[in-house]
């Protein structure tokens, strides 16, 4: 019997859509997901209805970072608490904080109590446990599913996220056309209800036979990773990778805008179409399951890199667009891969705590890259931003590859999880 005729069975992602518990966390993972997509412009554009009018930069600015910025603080203030916790459990404590401070936002507004000063604090209120759900997802992959499909379980995760980022901003124009931003922020509280809500019934069964350690320090997960060289390599490299694209969000409008000549349409076209190549990135990410996941993670920041090149050199629109999706395509991966790289090279009993702080850290990479974007793209023009970021990018891949020799993942203490890495895998 063929490949063809075995599918849907013969594809790395039926273990995992078919799971038992996972295939019931699925639709609420998928919801929420939406939810944050149409968040990303609902956050803003309620900031600009409540901040005056010569400040809407300024709060812009701090309303987004509100909503992702405070998940670092919160790794470490709530350490103590949640380290040892399940993957469930650290999900699910997640999504109802996050229901909870946003659902505030829209009663506050109702009451006529919603300054823009609370707005911020309700944010960034929602989310303190950011990071440590995050956590608790990949967490709950290890826990349920067998190392070799760890992989196509993220690559799952990632796929929900990337269509989320293409389906929920047009669709929250259109609700915010239509009721207005502060309702679409009730909507996404409600997507966290349901997700919260999901987690306490599709698994109240499922239990760990994994030992989780309670009660240390709250920067544990923090030494774990200093203390790994395969942890720590991989952490440097995503804080560089992703510091370094963060200049191009600045650069890029300035870009079309100042040197092109053309619209915000034709800003919002390569997006989509980064957004697209994403997509079918994290629909690719599954079947690279049997690739050596250490040199794949490296080869994607290299092959990123290059991609962002005609970009920096002034590409017609026609080479520069197909390579800006064609960058999105290769991006996707990277979290999936990374992920697998943190799952098989740490004890599960630790795994919530490295997996947050890896997430604490990295949270603020992009927006510090962000801010550097500024000053850089005022000094030496916004398309040699992009060219300076892309040629660092590809740089710091090959720096990894040259490093990559050496690492080491020692096995942890009585886990037979962790295989791979140090075998190059």
């Amino acid at each position: 019997m063929t490949d063809a005729s075995r599918f849907p069975r013969s594809s790395p992602y039926w273990p995992v859509v078919s799971h038992p518990q996972l295939r019931r966390v699925l639709p609420g993972l998928a919801v929420s997901a939406l939810g944050d997509g149409m968040a990303v412009v609902a956050v803003s554009w309620l900031a600009i209805q409540l901040a005056p009018h010569d400040q809407w930069g300024p709060w812009i600015a701090v309303a987004m970072a509100a909503y992702t910025l405070p998940s670092a603080a919160g790794t470490v203030v709530f350490g103590r608490l949640l380290r040892g916790r399940g993957g469930a459990q650290l999900a699910g404590w997640d999504a109802i904080l996050r229901a909870t401070a946003l659902a505030a936002i829209p009663i506050a507004y109702l009451f006529g109590a919603l300054s823009i000063g609370l707005y911020v604090v309700l944010l960034a209120a929602s989310a303190l446990l950011h990071s440590w759900g995050s956590a608790g997802r990949f967490t709950l992959i290890a826990e349920l599913l067998p190392q070799r499909h760890h992989l196509p379980a993220n690559a799952v995760l990632a796929t929900i996220a990337g269509f989320a980022t293409i389906v929920g901003p047009p669709l929250a124009g259109v609700l915010i056309a239509w009721v207005g931003p502060v309702w679409v922020i009730a909507i996404d509280a409600a997507t966290f209800a349901a997700l919260a809500l999901t987690y306490r019934l599709a698994l109240p069964a499922v239990g760990s036979d994994h030992p989780y350690e309670r009660g240390a320090s709250r920067t544990a997960g923090f030494a774990v990773i200093r203390q790994n060289p395969a942890l720590l390599g991989l952490l440097a490299l995503s804080l560089a990778f992703f510091f370094l694209f963060g200049p191009v969000y600045v650069a890029m409008p300035i870009h079309i805008t100042n040197d092109l000549h053309a619209s915000a349409t034709l800003l919002g076209a390569y997006y989509t179409a980064f957004g697209v190549g994403g997509l079918v990135g994290g629909l690719i990410a599954g079947h690279l399951r049997r690739w050596p996941l250490r040199a794949t993670t490296i080869g994607i920041v290299v092959g990123f890199g290059i991609t962002m090149l005609p970009l920096g050199l002034g590409a017609p629109l026609g080479v520069s667009l197909p390579a800006f999706a064609l960058a999105g395509l290769i991006w996707a991966p990277y979290m999936s891969t990374s992920m697998a790289l943190f799952q098989r090279s740490t004890s599960i009993a630790q795994l919530p705590a490295v997996l947050a702080a890896n997430g604490a850290i990295l949270v603020v990479a992009v927006p510090l890259g962000t801010m550097l974007g500024g000053p850089l793209v005022g000094a030496i023009g916004a398309r040699p931003t992009m060219l300076l970021c892309a040629t660092a990018i590809v740089t710091v891949g090959l720096v990894a590859g040259g490093f990559a020799i050496p690492w080491r993942s020692p096995r942890s203490s009585g886990d037979p999880a962790v295989t791979e890495v140090s075998a190059g895998r």
